[in-house]
């Protein structure tokens, strides 16, 4: 078994019972209680539990649940609406973008509008949303149902042929060190090519998940173009990131974060 699918199989038990013990986890891993005492300590180090002597309990003032659901995430809604409309306002005609699954990607797939453009995504929301607009062309890599994504080793290979211009893409965390990142590893290979293959990549994230780190990084913070936010983003936390050299546009000028 994987450090990634140890860690998600640790989460997900945490969840349930809010406490875990190292030999129990041992036990149910198959692995030595070393390397599960080594797999708490990686998790508390990004913030996701607590070690306590012979195991570990859960963080309590997390905003979301700890792993992926099959829900859409409803939280800060006129907020991703707003992040949707600025980053659609960088889209020009005919380009060929990529929006990563997401609720926010999500608005922006209701707020294209119906002209010409390629729009390459693997989420089943936003191509249910998209096929209302037959000025699109829309292109589905394929792959296998995960959650409301499609994933596999057959979409993968199709993303790293094309050559995308823009990339739109969805975290679960934030975070200066650890870059962007997610819970689950089944997605990381389709991320890593959406990367890969774009020209220009923009994140698009509201201000919950800045400084949150998750399980898995699919992308430094030196791959990424522009964090598209919310203007609630504190100006402090957004010139941090702008010192790393990323582009922070949270809907205002930095003279005004600083007037």
């Amino acid at each position: 078994m994987l450090a990634v699918q140890r860690h998600e199989r640790i989460l997900r038990r945490l969840e349930r019972e809010r406490t875990v013990r190292v030999s129990e986890l041992s036990a149910e891993l198959g692995v030595t209680e070393k390397t599960v005492r080594e797999d708490l300590e990686k998790l508390e180090e990004k913030g996701l539990l607590r070690r306590i002597h012979g195991g570990a309990v859960a963080i309590s003032d997390h905003e979301e649940p700890l792993l992926p659901t099959p829900a859409q995430n409803n939280k800060f809604p006129h907020e991703k609406q707003r992040i949707a409309a600025r980053a659609v306002q960088s889209i020009q005609p005919e380009e060929i973008v990529a929006l990563d699954g997401g609720s926010t990607t999500l608005e922006m797939a209701k707020l294209l509008p119906n002209e010409p453009l390629t729009v390459i995504t693997n989420d089943l929301f936003i191509i249910a949303e998209l096929a209302r607009k037959d000025r699109i062309r829309l292109v589905v890599p394929g792959g296998y149902r995960e959650m409301n994504l499609l994933v596999g080793p057959e979409a993968v290979d199709f993303i790293r042929s094309v050559n995308i211009h823009k990339a739109f893409m969805s975290a679960t965390g934030i975070h200066p060190a650890f870059g962007l990142t997610i819970f689950t590893g089944a997605q990381l290979p389709m991320k890593r090519a959406l990367v890969e293959s774009s020209r220009v990549v923009h994140c698009v994230a509201d201000r919950s998940k800045f400084g949150r780190s998750a399980l898995v990084t699919f992308a430094q913070l030196s791959e990424i173009d522009t964090i598209f936010t919310d203007e609630r983003l504190p100006p402090e936390v957004a010139a941090e990131y702008r010192e790393r050299g990323v582009v922070v546009d949270a809907g205002h000028s930095e003279e005004e974060e600083h007037a």
